[in-house]
């Protein structure tokens, strides 16, 4: 584990300790909270849309630092969809749809990782496993995928709303699926990265260059991480529509 990951770790677990929810999210479904993401979460959402939810840990974000908003979630793998339900039982705010976004129904084949939130409708590259150990695939699985408009209808956003994807690479894809209800969202945020991790992925100036001419603006890029040369890999970018 890099330095910079440790400290992120290290935070993590500061602001679990200060809330017995996150606390039990830890210790009964060991799941522990995406605590990186608070800086974008604002106290006023009223909707995220998490599409690559994984076991949670973003969901957890916005249960702690938007407690307002509603939450749809996207998570294929059977596995940490599993995992997510236990942690959000009981809740009617969350709502988990076990599918794939992207710009077509039907069936894909996803690469699972050792590291499942690694894991992508994209073969895992060599850089992947390069730079995070651990990542390589470990099995293939099939998947269902959708248009996101095939599970939720324009009413249902309802603003202010944020738009949160981390796809591992298949973010142009699964944003062409959302494209009909982009103008929707107030906020949009995405894991994008600026070198090939995942074979034929889109880099991160595309996919702000595609935002852009559908009148988002980037305002933020956060949790960058770079290589041992200080060679930039990836981060979590913050857009916001125009209009707002």
């Amino acid at each position: 584990m890099s330095f910079q990951l440790f400290l992120t770790r290290i935070d993590k677990l500061a602001q679990v300790l200060r809330s017995r929810d996150l606390l039990r999210a830890l210790v009964r479904n060991r799941v522990l909270v995406g605590a990186e993401h608070r800086q974008v979460l604002r106290s006023d959402l009223a909707l995220v849309l998490d599409i690559g939810a994984n076991r949670g840990q973003f969901a957890l974000a916005v249960k702690r630092w938007s407690p307002g908003a509603r939450i749809i979630a996207f998570e294929p793998l059977p596995a940490p969809a599993d995992r997510f339900r236990k942690v959000f039982q009981g809740d009617s705010r969350v709502t988990l749809h076990r599918v794939a976004i992207g710009p077509a129904a039907g069936d894909a084949t996803i690469h699972v990782s050792g590291c499942d939130d690694s894991s992508s409708v994209l073969p895992i590259g060599a850089m992947q496993e390069r730079l995070f150990p651990g990542t390589r695939e470990v099995r293939t699985e099939t998947v269902p995928v959708g248009r996101l408009s095939d599970f939720v209808s324009a009413e249902e956003i309802v603003s202010p709303a944020m738009l949160k994807l981390d796809v591992q690479g298949f973010e142009l894809e699964a944003f062409r699926g959302s494209e009909v209800l982009l103008d929707r969202f107030q906020y949009i945020y995405a894991e994008c990265s600026f070198v090939e991790l995942y074979t034929g992925q889109t880099l991160a100036d595309k996919v702000i260059l595609w935002l852009s001419e559908r009148n988002f603006r980037l305002r933020g890029v956060y949790n960058m991480i770079y290589d041992k040369k200080g060679q930039a890999i990836q981060g979590d970018f913050w857009f916001q529509r125009n209009s707002c």
